[in-house]
């Protein structure tokens, strides 16, 4: 397969996962907030929609970076453009 082709699938995937975990983030951010009067259920002895403004939300970007650093490692290896000090 040719390099520019490798590239092209490369950043691909790239753009897709980073999408994908965008989506999350918005919904973890604005969608429990805009939500929130529906969350009323009890979670740890908390309302959700507190719960997840005060941890849940920063629970999930942590979630998020490290899915994104686990992922782009692999498909850097998988595409051989991984650095050489791994």
């Amino acid at each position: 397969m040719l390099p520019a082709e490798l590239h092209r699938r490369y950043w691909r995937k790239n753009m897709v996962v980073t999408a994908l975990l965008l989506f999350v983030w918005f919904v973890a951010t604005f969608g429990v907030a805009y939500f929130a009067r529906f969350l009323s259920f009890s979670f740890f002895g908390w309302p959700f929609s507190f719960w997840m403004g005060a941890q849940g939300a920063l629970l999930i970007y942590c979630l998020i970076v490290g899915f994104y650093a686990w992922y782009m490692n692999r498909l850097d290896a998988e595409h051989d453009v991984a650095d050489e000090d791994d």
